[in-house]
């Protein structure tokens, strides 16, 4: 897997150094909708989705959303846990600053900060599972990204940091 990181972030960083007025503006409304290439967990595929609004020409702020759950057994025992992240995030988006020229590319780095509920069911086991190893309560992250947009308003996504339950974030990115 983190071969598999490095190759997507060295292809990014390519398509960012070929680049010749960066795809972020001033009033964009973004919506990433996309799968975690990993997890935080003892399994499971990561879903999120993260909408933000353009507040200046460099700083987008907004709101994300993580959904994870894995069953599993064995042993006689069957467990299953849900982790579900809400919260907001804003990024500042380095097109101006790094003078990326190409309408198809924008570079961004972020924060966010939210609540993380995290669920935990067994069927047979008396023990403290993972529910002693993770909890509910306030999260913070941080993220840097790219998108790449392959029309006007519809692209792919690279985001990897702390966006939830994954630290490596692929998917579809769509700009109105």
């Amino acid at each position: 897997m983190k071969k598999l990181s490095v190759l997507l972030f060295a292809l990014f960083v390519s398509l960012v150094v070929s680049a010749q007025n960066g795809a972020y503006s001033k009033g964009d409304k973004l919506l990433n909708v996309g799968i975690g290439l990993n997890s935080y967990y003892s399994g499971g595929i990561p879903f999120g989705a993260s909408f933000e609004y353009g507040v200046t020409e460099d700083i987008s702020v907004g709101i994300n959303a993580d959904y994870l759950s894995h069953k599993y057994g064995g042993f006689g025992y069957d467990w299953k846990f849900t982790a579900l992240y809400f919260g907001a995030r804003a990024n500042y988006h380095f097109n101006t600053l790094l003078n990326i020229n190409n309408e198809k590319v924008d570079v961004y780095a972020g924060v966010g900060l939210g609540y993380r509920s995290f669920k935990w069911k067994d069927s047979d086991y008396d023990g403290e599972g993972l529910k002693s190893s993770y909890g509910s309560g306030v999260y913070f992250g941080i993220l840097a990204g790219g998108k790449y947009y392959f029309t006007e308003n519809i692209g792919g996504f690279l985001e990897l940091g702390a966006t939830g339950s994954t630290n490596v974030r692929l998917g579809v990115a769509f700009k109105f």
